[in-house]
């Protein structure tokens, strides 16, 4: 059983979204979960509609609201070319709970309400892919995440609980993905990253990048055989390609040097992704979503590259405060 990550720049535009489907296409011999993102940079734009929302600036945040709905609506109309298709009316409702939603006044908590809003990105995202994959004639079953992955109430930044979520992983995905009969084609699940929810119902999210996280979790919950985390570059590379020319691909590398380029900072992997499949030596391969063929980079316990090449980590405006007696 296989979990798929897919990110913001993967599902950008009605071409990405047909990508990624000739991907997972490409990878029906065994069950899988797609865990996806939201679309391009919908999460940044919902982060300035919830200040706009939390400041009280309403004109601005329903001018923004618009261009939010329209930017996902010009991708459901150039995938879905019969205007009566079900997924405008599941767009519709979505769109109408956010704005039935920050049309009150705002609470006094800036995370609860950032959760709320926010989540929003990854739940359009699914419905509109979920629903081009059964169109390209890939089945597939809608779940949603802040069923799956319970957290706490520490919102914009929960924390997982690592009882109750395998339990309802398990119990309510395993049905689905591992039937006593065997169908005609290995079960899919499409789920969003990144959000969460608490035992009294309430939206969480994971803190920003999440979605690598939640691939991590349901991995974890699952017994994976690998997840793969598909990209806008070949693989993990020694530095960042915008800075430094002449990056060179890390075709593999253990689990304790990918722990500690996250640590010191190297975007492609968040953080928190690499614990969960630690403790259970799953597999982490990086991938690009541009070039699904070629190798990318694994990461795994059998690594014996991690002397061979140099890995550079830049951060900037850093300020060192050094304190005497």
């Amino acid at each position: 059983m296989r979990v798929f990550k897919f990110g913001g720049a993967s599902v950008k535009d009605p071409a990405s979204v047909r990508n990624v489907g000739r991907i997972i296409q490409g990878y029906r011999q065994e069950p899988m979960v797609v865990v996806l993102s939201a679309m391009d940079k919908t999460t940044n734009a919902l982060e300035r509609l919830t200040a706009l929302f939390m400041e009280g600036k309403k004109e601005e945040m329903l001018r923004l609201f618009e261009q939010i709905k329209t930017f996902h609506l010009h991708i459901a109309d150039e995938l879905f070319p019969n205007p009566k298709h079900p997924i405008f009316s599941t767009l519709e409702q979505s769109f109408y709970h956010l704005l039935y939603y920050i049309r009150e006044t705002a609470g006094s908590q800036y995370n609860y309400e950032y959760d709320r809003i926010v989540s929003t990105g990854e739940l359009v995202s699914t419905q509109i892919i979920s629903a081009y994959l059964k169109e390209a004639g890939i089945p597939n079953q809608l779940f949603p995440a802040r069923k799956l992955i319970i957290t706490d109430a520490n919102f914009r930044d929960a924390r997982v609980d690592w009882i109750q979520t395998p339990q309802v992983v398990k119990s309510k995905l395993g049905p689905y993905l591992f039937p006593s009969k065997e169908g005609n084609k290995p079960p899919l699940i499409v789920t969003q990253g990144f959000i969460g929810g608490t035992s009294q119902g309430f939206t969480t999210t994971l803190g920003r990048e999440g979605s690598d996280y939640t691939a991590a979790i349901l991995a974890y919950a699952l017994d994976a055989t690998e997840v793969t985390i598909w990209k806008d570059v070949p693989g993990l590379l020694n530095a960042d390609p915008k800075i430094m020319e002449q990056t060179m691909l890390l075709p593999e590398i253990s689990y304790q040097e990918a722990i500690e380029l996250a640590y010191y900072g190297a975007t492609v992997i968040h953080p928190k992704t690499l614990k969960p499949l630690l403790s259970k030596n799953i597999p982490l391969k990086v991938k690009s979503f541009s070039d699904p063929a070629a190798a990318g980079t694994i990461i795994d316990a059998h690594s014996n590259n991690d002397k061979l090449h140099p890995s550079y980590i830049f951060k900037f405006n850093q300020v060192l405060a050094s304190i005497f007696p």
